[in-house]
């Protein structure tokens, strides 16, 4: 779907880096997906859980995850005072 939306750089930016994303596209792409895997886990975790091993480990499948898509990594940064 195209939609036109204000989308602050310096964020974007961020996401980009952060993420390894080649394109702005990408980028909103790998955000929105983390977010809604990220309320998954919490709705599973607020809920207490009451899964067992196997049912847990399938509550989420690793596989939604289009091979298109760049892996989520973290970047490490320096910061200004930290050694």
């Amino acid at each position: 779907m195209k939609m036109t939306m204000h989308i602050d750089e310096e964020v974007l930016d961020r996401v980009m880096k952060v993420t390894g994303a080649k394109t702005k596209t990408a980028a909103v792409k790998i955000a929105l997906t983390e977010m809604a895997r990220r309320h998954k886990l919490k709705e599973l975790f607020t809920a207490g859980l009451g899964m067992n091993a196997d049912e847990l480990k399938n509550a989420i499948d690793p596989n939604s995850y289009r091979e298109s898509e760049p892996a989520l990594h973290l970047v490490a940064e320096d910061k200004p005072g930290h050694a």
